[in-house]
């Protein structure tokens, strides 16, 4: 539990502890972008003597602070509408993306070695499927001997754009969990155990045996928790891999999305890993101080040229050129002060 305890004191530091200079910027909001921006602000602070202070609470908090104008830049895994963007004179764009695992506590039980499907995941959050030897459990292991034991349901209790990802692709493959429970980034959980943040459901799920939780990948990896592969959209079996997200980010039309509103959850295609998403920053089209605003925006474009192995070091896929150059754009054409800096 070494590595567990380190990146969930790692983001206590980020939030709450670190100096702020008066160069420094400041955002707030999704916690499964916050192993590539923690990656990120490192080494950019080391090039350019800029720190980053966020403070890692959830999409909903982020949503919260920037509408708040308590910081220069929100993150949120759920893509407000257009609509919102405009009623708020925000500009939003996506940073990542990245990927969504079930997260699973049985011993003996090795990461990847058993599957789960959308339908049968739904009915486990509904509370309809109880233990791991359920049959329908069964029939999509027939070479795993699955134990009697009890599961236990581990979601997020804070305003999460992980949950929003999660319940959105749970609606999608899944009629019952759609009139019931339906997608947000906070839901009323039919059963389980909250925790806050996506370090919490990490720890929960390691600490209570016949866990099942959700999380983005990066923490799934990082503490070497066990993860169960999918079946997607197609049919097929897939593992959470690099491939397999970069399949699933592949189909993403940004071009024609208004406010770059994309939502890849059960995303088409033989290879595409099932919960798939991107977070997105919201800043202040008017900034509150032009300098902080245009401070970020030089660490995200930093991050977009020079941050990609990282990114992909921690299994997170980056945007492309093309989309970067049309993110860059919109800067320049809806962000005051943002200049011809890019």
């Amino acid at each position: 539990m070494k590595h567990l305890t380190s990146i969930a004191v790692a983001g206590v530091l980020a939030a709450t502890v670190l100096p702020a200079a008066a160069a420094d910027i400041t955002g707030a909001g999704s916690t499964f972008v916050y192993p590539v921006l923690a990656k990120w602000a490192d080494t950019y602070r080391k090039d350019t003597g800029i720190g980053l202070n966020y403070q890692s609470i959830g999409s909903g908090g982020g949503i919260k602070q920037i509408t708040n104008k308590t910081v220069t830049f929100g993150a949120s895994d759920m893509p407000l509408t257009p609509e919102d963007v405009a009623k708020n004179n925000f500009v939003q764009f996506p940073i990542i993306n990245g990927s969504v695992v079930p997260l699973l506590n049985l011993p003996g039980i090795k990461p990847g070695e058993i599957t789960l499907d959308g339908p049968t995941i739904a009915q486990i959050f509904l509370g309809n499927i109880t233990k791991w030897n359920d049959p329908a459990i069964a029939k999509l292991n027939p070479g795993v001997k699955m134990p009697d034991t009890a599961i236990a349901v581990v979601h997020r209790s804070d305003g999460s754009g992980t949950t929003f990802i999660w319940t959105n692709y749970l609606s999608k493959v899944s009629p019952e969990w759609k009139s019931k429970v339906g997608e947000n980034t906070a839901v009323e959980w039919p059963v389980g155990i909250g925790a806050k943040g996506s370090e919490g459901v990490s720890n929960n799920t390691a600490q209570t045996v016949g866990a099942l939780g959700y999380v983005e990948y990066a923490y799934a990896k990082q503490n070497n928790l066990t993860y169960a592969k999918m079946i997607n959209a197609a049919g097929k079996t897939v593992a959470p891999t690099m491939a397999a997200f970069q399949a699933a980010a592949a189909g993403a039309d940004w071009t024609s999305a208004p406010d770059f509103h994309v939502i890849m959850t059960n995303a088409s295609g033989d290879k595409s890993w099932p919960v798939a998403g991107s977070t997105f920053i919201l800043m202040q089209q008017v900034p509150v101080d032009s300098a902080d605003s245009a401070a970020a925006l030089k660490f995200f474009d930093w991050g977009y040229k020079h941050g990609k192995q990282m990114a992909a070091d921690l299994d997170y896929v980056p945007m492309p050129d093309s989309v970067v150059a049309l993110i860059e754009k919109t800067w320049k054409e809806k962000i005051k002060g943002a200049g011809s800096n890019f």
